[in-house]
């Protein structure tokens, strides 16, 4: 009797394919690579599946699509936990980026100001940005440069680590910018700049 042509009746519905293993890869012949990633040729399947028992390994499918379909002899076990430690590490690193707030006054004291800048830089070193806002209160909406003022001396402190994403703006009675973690090639490059010589 003929044996079957292999189809995708076993993707989910990820997308994600079924992989064979051993007696499963039905198809008479396969194109085969070892455990070191040497390519040992087109050989009989059930050829292939006894070198691999021989090695205490497993013939596994990579390539089905392939003519003949590619397999490669490995410690499938390991593969597997592998690639779910690197699935678990591809989730983690694809968290949504958060956006915090941290508010301000245009009276707001230096200590208030220098702990609300650790803040900043606290949730920055997370990976999140920060909205840093301002509201103008009775009086201090006549002295709107005093916030103005007061937002650029927080951006100036924290400018080691972020990058100013959105600049001031002023939104009714709140005044408001965006600042997001600097990235690690631009803090590698304000690293090796040289420091101004003082003038003469």
């Amino acid at each position: 009797m003929a044996i079957p042509p292999q189809d995708n009746a076993n993707r989910n519905k990820s997308g994600a394919s079924f992989v064979r293993t051993n007696f499963k890869i039905r198809v008479p012949e396969v194109r085969v690579v070892d455990a070191t990633g040497k390519m040992l040729g087109v050989m009989q399947t059930r050829k292939a599946q006894a070198l691999a028992e021989s090695l205490g390994l497993d013939l596994v499918e990579i390539t089905p699509g392939a003519q003949p379909p590619v397999c490669k002899i490995m410690d499938y076990g390991k593969f597997r936990y592998e690639e779910s430690i690197k699935q678990k590490q591809a989730r983690k690193n694809a968290k949504a980026t958060q956006v915090k707030e941290i508010k301000f006054h245009a009276a707001t004291d230096v200590g208030d100001v220098n702990r609300k800048v650790r803040e900043i830089l606290g949730f920055i070193e997370q990976g999140n940005k920060v909205k840093v806002s301002l509201m103008f209160r009775g009086r201090e909406n006549a002295h709107r440069e005093l916030g103005l003022e007061l937002i650029e001396r927080v951006v100036d402190l924290c400018a080691e680590k972020t990058s100013l994403e959105r600049p001031p703006k002023l939104d009714g009675r709140v005044l408001s910018c965006m600042l997001a973690p600097k990235s690690a090639k631009a803090m590698k490059k304000a690293a090796e700049k040289p420091a101004a010589q003082p003038e003469a």
